[in-house]
């Protein structure tokens, strides 16, 4: 099965890095985004297995663009990356439909099981 992802990050850096991750791990990384409301239309028309999104972006946070997607495109596997910790985002983290994957321990490994874990 091709899986498929979406890059929601404001740092072009980090989305190259992503990218190259995703590909790696066999994903088809099929947009690119810096904000949520990108993020929102993005997988909305594209439907991609995978969304990795930044918590911090300029226009909203991560943890409303995963509950707006959880009710709209649930088939779609959200992931939220910080350069914080888990611990440091509490009962936003403990109760949003996302998993969670600090930028440091990023990897396509990773990604490939919370995927699977969600099929």
């Amino acid at each position: 099965m091709l899986r498929t992802a979406v890059i929601a990050d404001d740092h072009c850096g980090f989305r190259a890095t992503a990218r190259l991750l995703l590909e790696d791990a066999g994903f088809e990384v099929i947009g690119e985004v810096a904000d949520g409301a990108g993020a929102l239309s993005t997988v909305a028309a594209l439907r991609p297995s995978l969304l990795l999104l930044d918590v911090q972006l300029p226009d909203t946070d991560g943890f409303s663009v995963a509950a707006g997607l959880a009710k709209t495109t649930p088939g779609t596997v959200v992931v939220l990356t910080s350069v914080r910790r888990a611990a440091e985002f509490g009962d936003r983290l403990a109760n949003s439909p996302a998993a969670f994957i600090p930028k440091v321990e990023l990897s396509g490994d990773a990604l490939v099981t919370i995927v699977k874990g969600g099929e």
